[in-house]
């Protein structure tokens, strides 16, 4: 272990939990009142629209699936209208983007659901195989979990009522005819798919609230959702060829050749192991969040000592040694906190060149999102880093003291570690 602070070297040293002792603030920070931070937009993809304050992305992912339903559906309307010729494609295009609208209307009743529990919506993303509703905390009850699990299937059984309904209003064997026939056969099996009982599938969060109610152990429903999720994966990989080679789904076996073979193969091992991933995300993500309370920003700040801009990043980094500091906050000339000297800048300068660079120069400034009260642990404290993303902050006290320096290194390195410890 290296007896000097060298940020080449940071990552091998313990993350101490001494109080940082530079200048107070002639102020406290918390007296005024705080500028609001513009939060990052997700991302994921092309943005759609915002129905309900949410943003809707379309992945890259969807028009390969809306490519591969418009062959495959084309060449099924061909059997019933042969008269369409090549314009059957665009009856099938047409399918699949009101197909994928369904998908949108099954993500939007998880989100005004989770708006009415009050639990924040980063973004509906309609993707490879279905969508996406990212809801960013988890609700507080069971029966609300099974409520928010509940109303995405439930819409999907009513779009195929709708659907089914409105067949008597066509004829039969007409282009309006075949699609709505498509679109309730396609809605009904996605409310079937999403009611099977394991995660990442509502039917698997629905299976978690009904463990949950029971044991009283949130992560116990986690555990046994994700294994069975994890059953699904597999009976999928092996079922679903086998269901289709032998005609149980009532298909035509004569026709099967070898290229259907393969791909139907090769669709049942992409979703399978979309499922497998899902339901460990799903096991993942809940040990992190049963472990969120012993992420604490006093434990994780480095100590850090104050110096002027004009300081030699060697004189600074000296000091910092002496003191057993690992980080450097550059003050004004009344002891006033205005920017963190960032580690990777520190890291990137040579040994030889270090007494002519001035830290004032590596430093990055301060605003007030970077600005964390030394008190915040758990969920507000990730919360309050995702709103003004950096690579260090400044940890303060309620007096507006300097406490230390808080980096996002140290934040995942106990991520790590929350998640390497076993479950309660």
């Amino acid at each position: 272990m290296p007896s000097t602070w060298d940020p080449v070297a940071l990552h091998d040293r313990p993350v101490t939990q001494r109080r940082g002792h530079g200048p107070r603030r002639k102020e406290p920070v918390n007296q005024d009142e705080p500028k609001p931070q513009r939060t990052k937009e997700p991302g994921g993809g092309i943005l759609m629209g915002r129905p309900f304050g949410v943003p809707v992305y379309v992945a890259p992912s969807w028009f390969l699936v809306a490519a591969l339903i418009t062959w495959v559906f084309g060449d099924q309307i061909e059997r019933v209208l042969p008269e369409l010729g090549a314009a059957r494609y665009l009856v099938s295009l047409f399918f699949a983007v009101a197909f994928y609208a369904s998908v949108l209307v099954h993500e939007l009743a998880h989100t005004l659901a989770a708006l009415r529990f009050r639990l924040p919506v980063r973004r509906i993303q309609l993707q490879f195989f279905g969508g996406v509703s990212e809801i960013e905390k988890e609700t507080e009850t069971p029966g609300r979990e099974f409520v928010l699990a509940f109303v995405g299937p439930l819409l999907s059984l009513l779009l195929a009522g709708v659907f089914y309904l409105s067949l008597y209003a066509v004829e039969p064997g007409t282009v309006p005819g075949v699609l709505l026939a498509g679109l309730m056969i396609s809605n009904l099996i996605v409310a079937i798919f999403n009611l099977l009982p394991g995660l990442p599938l509502d039917g698997g969060r629905m299976l978690r609230a009904v463990v949950w109610k029971i044991t009283g152990k949130p992560m116990s429903g986690t555990v046994a959702a994700a294994w069975v999720g994890r059953a699904l994966a597999v009976g999928v990989l092996v079922g679903v060829p086998l269901l289709t080679r032998t005609g149980l789904l009532g298909n035509s076996t004569e026709d099967i050749s070898g290229l259907d073979t393969v791909t139907d193969a090769l669709l049942a091992a992409i979703l399978a192991a979309i499922i497998w991933t899902g339901a460990g995300n799903s096991l993942r993500m809940a040990r992190l969040r049963e472990h969120l309370p012993e992420l604490r920003a006093r434990s994780l700040t480095r100590r850090a000592i104050p110096v002027e801009p004009a300081t030699p990043l060697s004189e600074a980094l000296r000091r910092a040694n002496d003191a057993g500091a690992r980080a450097l906050v550059l003050v004004d000339a009344t002891g006033v906190p205005t920017a963190i000297v960032r580690e990777a800048a520190i890291a990137a300068v040579p040994q030889h060149r270090r007494p002519w660079v001035a830290v004032s120069t590596l430093a990055q400034d301060l605003t007030d999102g970077m600005r964390v009260p030394a008190e915040l642990t758990g969920q507000p404290l990730l919360d309050h880093l995702r709103a003004c993303p950096a690579t260090e902050y400044l940890v303060v006290e309620e007096t507006g003291e300097i406490y230390g320096v808080l980096s996002t290194t140290d934040v995942e390195r106990a991520f790590v570690k929350a998640m390497a410890r076993p479950s309660s």
